[in-house]
């Protein structure tokens, strides 16, 4: 009681406020289509816990993803929620047409009014005219751009890792999220870049937005041992073994090879794990160090469950509005 209420004054200095990045991962002995039910619930979890916005990420012929098509998850999860951000995180440009893109979320903007982020990113194929295409579906969602044009617009976000998409934000005047899970170093002149530019465009004052990657359990050896199923999953998914993440058992029983430990120990950089205060403190850092005051949380668990409760605890350790008592992961299936 004493770390939360510490937490809580500490978090009472500078509010930072908390969102979602949602993966939807495939635990093993799970299959996607419950993966897919465990975002919605998570989604109105999130939402009571007081998050700020829910991003579903665009994954394709991967079996540890279930999130292949996140402007149709967005559509179920803003039709489950009523007052949280709902989003993509994201679109891969490259492989759409920006009229589509336009259109989906032209739609989802007016049947969900002022709730609906457009996260791009560009990954996915070729990218040589992507500055062009997000250009276009820009001005697409502008005044005489597709029908239906949306009597508020979504808020459009360009996700990166390094300087050029930074800036390429800032020149355009749209929000910026930078990815620590995937590039943990050079985050700071990153947004130095982005506030720069857009200031010169817009004569605005940019905020911008931190996506980490973080795990917090009841105890901090809980947290050890779901960090090292992710870790576990992720090595092997970088020597070409992709699946889903493997259960705790599965993880405690496996024999770690040295190219495996090589690689998770590559990945543990971009990981924040351990009980919620000292999640707490290195979140705050993080927060602090990249000038920003929102925190996209990214966190993959074999077990929706343990998800749930990592994002639970902390919503505690950061103070979040909760709105209302939390149901518990599954409750929608009956």
């Amino acid at each position: 009681m004493k770390n939360m209420n510490n937490m809580s004054n500490m978090s009472n200095a500078k509010k930072l406020r908390l969102s979602v990045l949602d993966q939807t991962p495939v635990g093993e002995d799970h299959t996607p289509d419950q993966a897919l039910r465990a975002s919605v619930d998570l989604t109105r979890v999130a939402e009571d816990l007081g998050y700020t916005r829910y991003w579903a990420a665009e994954h394709h012929d991967s079996p540890g993803f279930a999130s292949s098509a996140p402007e149709i998850l967005a559509g179920a999860l803003l039709a489950h929620t009523s007052r949280m951000r709902i989003g993509t995180g994201g679109v891969l440009l490259p492989r759409y047409d920006p009229a589509k893109v336009a259109e989906v979320f032209g739609v989802l903007a007016s049947l969900h009014p002022g709730r609906v982020d457009l996260g791009i990113g560009r990954a996915g194929g070729p990218a040589r005219d992507f500055p062009q295409r997000l250009a276009q579906l820009r001005a697409l969602l502008g005044e005489g751009g597709v029908v239906p044009h949306a009597p508020v617009p979504p808020q459009m976000w360009l996700l990166g890792a390094g300087r050029e998409s930074a800036r390429l934000a800032g020149l355009l005047g749209t929000e910026f999220a930078f990815g620590h899970f995937f590039s943990p170093a050079g985050g700071r002149e990153a947004f130095e870049d982005y506030r720069a530019e857009f200031r010169t465009t817009t004569g605005g004052r940019a905020g911008g937005a931190l996506a980490v990657r973080v795990v917090t359990a009841d105890s901090a050896g809980r947290a050890e041992e779901l960090a090292q199923s992710l870790l576990l999953w992720r090595a092997r998914k970088d020597l070409g073994q992709d699946g889903p993440l493997p259960s705790y058992e599965t993880t405690r029983r496996h024999r770690w090879t040295g190219a495996e430990l090589e690689r998770a120990k590559v990945h543990r950089t971009a990981l924040v794990c351990g009980a919620p205060e000292q999640v707490h403190a290195a979140l705050t850092a993080l927060a602090g160090t990249h000038g920003v005051d929102e925190l996209i949380i990214n966190t993959l668990t074999c077990d929706p469950a343990d998800r749930q409760r990592s994002y639970e605890l902390l919503a505690e350790a950061f103070d979040l509005p909760a709105s209302r008592p939390q149901t518990p992961v599954g409750a929608s299936r009956s």
